[in-house]
């Protein structure tokens, strides 16, 4: 696995503000859901992709089929998909976002070709990590057994 610094991470959460979840799921128990929901709800305005959902409304926003029907600059393209579906998403994600500042890959997903093109362009990139679980991490929510448990303190 590549070796990010915490700073770099922090670096990209912290200015994002605008993140399309490519492979969004409408079903609540996919990855892809509930760390979409997720991002949504820590504040970030989440536009969902997937074709087969196009129409349908996700976190208050309606899913779109494909990255170039985003109206709007778009600061982070989350990957929800398999590693060889990567190159052509990255291509288009380039295409459409002149600004885009980070192509991020989920846990599992991996393209160093891909990668390197978007690298090339000035766009930061991470492979096989979880913005979701990268926030927690960093901003403190994480707790016993790297669950977030709910508990907000407890005396002794």
């Amino acid at each position: 696995m590549a070796e990010y610094s915490d700073k770099l991470l922090k670096d990209i959460l912290t200015r994002t503000r605008r993140i399309a979840v490519v492979g969004v799921s409408t079903n609540p128990v996919r990855p892809s859901y509930y760390v979409a929901r997720y991002l949504s709800l820590k504040g970030y305005e989440v536009i969902p992709v997937n074709p087969g959902h196009a129409g349908k409304e996700l976190f208050g926003q309606t899913v779109v089929a494909s990255l170039s029907e985003i109206d709007g600059a778009v600061d982070m393209v989350d990957i929800f998909r398999r590693s060889d579906a990567v190159p052509p998403i990255v291509d288009e994600a380039l295409a459409a976002f002149p600004e885009l500042q980070t192509i991020w890959m989920q846990i599992g997903v991996e393209n160093p070709e891909a990668a390197a093109k978007a690298e090339s362009r000035g766009v930061t990139v991470i492979q096989n990590r979880c913005p979701k679980i990268e926030y927690q991490r960093l901003f403190g929510e994480l707790r016993m057994g790297g669950f977030a448990t709910g508990v907000i303190s407890s005396k002794l």
